[in-house]
């Protein structure tokens, strides 16, 4: 059986930070453009997002969107 939609999304993600793609402090797409990218539904995007701020990798701001967390957790 193959990896739950959001779990991909999020190691996709978690790569992308880590690898310095995306630096602490960068802005992440919009849920539009990471829905029309991954091809995937606004709620696979929302859980990818609850549990990447869980693991403390990004921070959302209300109204301002979704960004690499700074500093990274160690």
């Amino acid at each position: 059986m193959s990896e739950a939609a959001y779990l991909q999304v999020t190691r996709d993600i978690r790569e992308q930070i880590s690898s310095g793609q995306l630096k602490p402090g960068d802005k992440l797409p919009s849920f539009a453009a990471l829905c029309e990218h991954y091809e995937v539904s606004n709620t696979v995007i929302r859980a990818a997002m609850l549990l990447l701020k869980a693991e403390g990798l990004i921070d959302g701001r209300q109204g301002k969107g979704v960004y690499v967390a700074n500093p990274l957790p160690q």
